[in-house]
């Protein structure tokens, strides 16, 4: 349809035009989508057998529908990307507030037009773009807000009764008409907002002020919300909970490939970062760990949720911590280092709720917690746990961590500063005995700067497991000997 010469109702009429609901024009795109076998959604990662299908069904049964799920399930970026199955134009009558559609016109003022000028009656043409509207729920929206209220000022102007349907100022639903509407967290809307929603739902009555008006608004909804939210600080009223045709719970990334995917999808990294720094997977995978870590941790409220967003801000940081390192240290380039996992700590602290035990802690602490966990479940892949050695005394490998131990029992110590320079960096893990024959060992397959991560990541194990002492100093970590590190303070 040439929507450059179609400009009037009578040339609509030509052309063909038959109206659809939005639903029915949802259901008719994602049936061409399913049978060409295009993806419904882009950049969606880990729901592609669960969360996805549940949506896809509730769309082709042309259902309004609640997401429910913890913080950062990315439930708004799957209702923004509905927009996809809109057509990509559609026509509307010229100047209606509500989107009416010149065979299907619902307002007064688009009746009113249509029947003074016939087919000559003006139409334009709405992109698909302008067809969603999103509104979050705090406990001060008002039903006018949402539905709508008589406006005085109109009523002097146009010389009008307040009995008049013309003194309306329609609220955003109704100027969603024809579109997708979205309400964010929908339990903290207040129980009385909710009950204006039940006859929108179920029948496409709005009711304002006392005026008995019939407006059959054809509007997708999705609502969002949080299982936390949904049993705290509010509900879902059982009436309008029966209205949404389907409800699809979220979850989070169930692996860490999963999650380390979509951590680097999202993190905005710039390409002087990525052209300077290199981040090995290790790091990656060991930022991961920290929110699968803190999910399960005792500390943690894990009604609460821990975003994905975690993931995305520490890897940012990671990288910021790198790249001021390098610029202080004057090197042209740089890697990520172990010990650039502390500085993802603010990242940490500002996405964890903790429980009362947790409070006591002190976030900082946790957080510290949450690095060293995930440090300790990460070794084993790549290196032997030393608690088994133990058993395997007769093991070579077990010569390797002896010798790492007994250089450090020798009363040396080894200060890892976050700031120092690539070279420094280097000479200091290169004067421990048997730590690059450890990492040569289990670690063939490296680049020369991944090898002193490696070693670094090694002492950071060994401490987690109790072989090495580690305590904090005010600009890096120092290792030492477990006993001496028990008669040491951090300085």
């Amino acid at each position: 349809m040439d929507i450059n010469t179609i400009t009037t109702l009578g040339e609509l009429k030509k052309s063909g035009y038959t109206y659809q609901s939005i639903k029915d024009e949802i259901r008719k795109n994602l049936i061409q989508k399913l049978k060409n076998k295009q993806p419904v959604f882009h950049g969606i990662l880990g729901y592609e057998d669960t969360v996805i299908p549940d949506v896809e069904r509730a769309l082709l049964s042309k259902h309004n529908m609640n997401l429910l799920g913890l913080r950062g399930q990315a439930k708004t970026r799957i209702a923004s990307q509905m927009i996809g199955l809109l057509d990509e134009y559609i026509p509307v009558v010229a100047g209606s507030e509500l989107n009416d559609d010149p065979l299907q016109p619902i307002s007064r003022f688009a009746l009113d037009l249509i029947e003074e000028k016939g087919d000559k009656t003006p139409i334009s043409w709405l992109h698909r773009s302008e067809r969603y509207v999103e509104k979050l729920a705090t406990p001060d929206v008002t039903v006018a807000d949402l539905i709508g209220d008589v406006d005085p000022i109109k009523a002097v102007n146009l010389k009008l009764n307040y009995s008049d349907e013309r003194v309306i100022h329609f609220g955003l639903i109704p100027r969603a008409n024809r579109a997708i509407f979205v309400i964010n967290e929908l339990p903290d809307l207040q129980a009385r907002i909710q009950v204006s929603l039940f006859n929108i739902l179920q029948e496409g009555n709005i009711q304002i002020r006392g005026f008995k008006l019939r407006l059959p608004l054809d509007i997708q909804f999705v609502f969002t919300a949080n299982p936390e939210d949904y049993t705290n600080r509010g509900s879902i009223v059982t009436p309008l909970k029966d209205r949404i045709g389907s409800q699809i719970l979220t979850h989070y990334p169930k692996d860490l490939e999963t999650a380390k995917s979509i951590t680097q999808q999202e993190a905005r990294i710039s390409s002087f970062q990525k052209e300077k720094i290199q981040c090995h997977d290790l790091i990656n995978t060991l930022i991961e760990q920290v929110s699968f870590e803190a999910r399960e941790n005792e500390f943690v409220d894990a009604k609460s949720g821990v975003s994905a967003r975690l993931g995305i801000s520490a890897l940012e940081t990671a990288y910021s911590a790198a790249e001021r390192r390098m610029l202080l240290s004057g090197d042209n380039g740089t890697q990520i280092r172990i010990a650039d996992l502390y500085s993802i700590i603010p990242a940490i602290t500002g996405k964890v709720e903790m429980v009362y035990e947790g409070e006591q802690e002190g976030p900082y602490n946790v957080a510290n917690i949450l690095i060293g966990k995930a440090i300790r479940k990460t070794f084993g892949f790549y290196f032997p746990i030393p608690e088994d050695f133990k058993k395997k005394a007769e093991s070579k490998t077990m010569g390797h961590y002896d010798r790492i131990i007994k250089w450090f029992e020798k009363g040396k110590a080894t200060d890892i500063f976050y700031d120092m320079s690539d070279n420094e960096y280097a000479q200091t893990l290169n004067k421990i005995d048997g730590l690059a024959t450890l990492v040569d060992d289990f670690q063939k397959d490296k680049g020369k700067m991944d090898t002193y991560l490696w070693m670094e990541f090694v002492l950071h194990g060994l401490a987690e497991y109790s072989k090495l002492g580690k305590s904090k100093l005010e600009k890096g970590t120092r290792f030492n000997d477990l006993l001496g590190s028990m008669f040491s303070f951090s300085e």
